[in-house]
């Protein structure tokens, strides 16, 4: 039996995640954290009798593996914690800075880290079609790529529209850093070809929307993904958890996992 903790338990991808846990076969949860100032603390997160605490170091005998679906500061101090106790990380959170991916980087060194900035097994197909297809139509085309997500999602483009935006450019051989057009606004002149473009959309209640746009002359062709609902994240995240428990320190993703 694999035990799973849980941080941002009582946030609605927390929820999501201990609902299916508790229904997986191999797994249960063992410990579940959120932030200090949180009314969730010291209340039960699930069946089973786990409390939920704003100390992960009290609670490292009680797990084996950690999914963190949080903020980058918060993932960042488990993964040092991890790292310390030997515990591996299935990591969803977004966001990151290139200093904070470095310091993740090290810690895979020490421990088994999973990180995926989408849990989704369909998104990950998504990213091979957008893949397979830059290659195909290459330069003939303009490429967005277009989001939509919940009103409190804290960063943008999200952590998945970035990561489709690296494929396009792998795959286009471009660099992302001098051909991504976050937004536009004004006079802005005709669109360069090998611009990546993104627009971020925020609202109500999305749970998550990705569409890749490849423009042609005379033709239009759109990939699309759209979450109903967060299940398909926790899933996804509970398949990472196998996966990745008993593996050797490194960096994991969905990519080694879908092989």
């Amino acid at each position: 039996m694999i035990r799973v903790a849980v941080a941002g338990a009582a946030g609605r991808m927390g929820r999501a995640l201990i609902d299916t846990i508790s229904v997986t076969e191999g797994l249960t949860l063992g410990a579940a954290f959120e932030h200090a100032d949180s009314p969730a603390v010291g209340k039960g997160a699930g069946a089973g009798g786990v409390v939920v605490s704003d100390k992960p170091a009290d609670c490292v005998d009680d797990f084996d593996v950690v999914i963190d679906f949080t903020v980058p500061a918060a993932t960042l101090a488990l993964a040092e914690l991890c790292a310390a106790a030997n515990k591996s990380m299935v990591i969803g959170t977004t966001g990151f800075s290139a200093e904070q991916l470095n310091a993740l980087r090290a810690y895979g060194q020490e421990v088994a880290l999973f990180i995926s900035p989408n849990m989704s097994v369909g998104v990950n197909v998504l990213l091979q079609l957008v893949e397979r297809t830059a290659r195909m139509l290459g330069d003939e085309v303009d490429v967005e790529v277009i989001e939509a997500h919940h009103r409190d999602k804290v960063d943008a483009p999200s952590g998945t529209a970035v990561r489709i935006g690296e494929v396009l450019a792998e795959a286009l051989n471009r660099d992302l850093s001098k051909h991504a057009e976050y937004g536009r606004q004004g006079i802005t002149g005709a669109r360069e070809r090998s611009t990546i473009g993104f627009s971020t959309i925020r609202g109500g209640d999305i749970v998550g929307e990705h569409t890749v746009l490849f423009a042609g002359a005379g033709e239009r062709l759109e990939i699309t993904h759209r979450a109903q609902s967060r299940s398909n994240f926790a899933q996804g995240a509970v398949r990472a958890v196998a996966y990745v428990h008993g593996k050797p320190a490194g960096l994991y993703s969905m990519d080694d996992l879908l092989r």
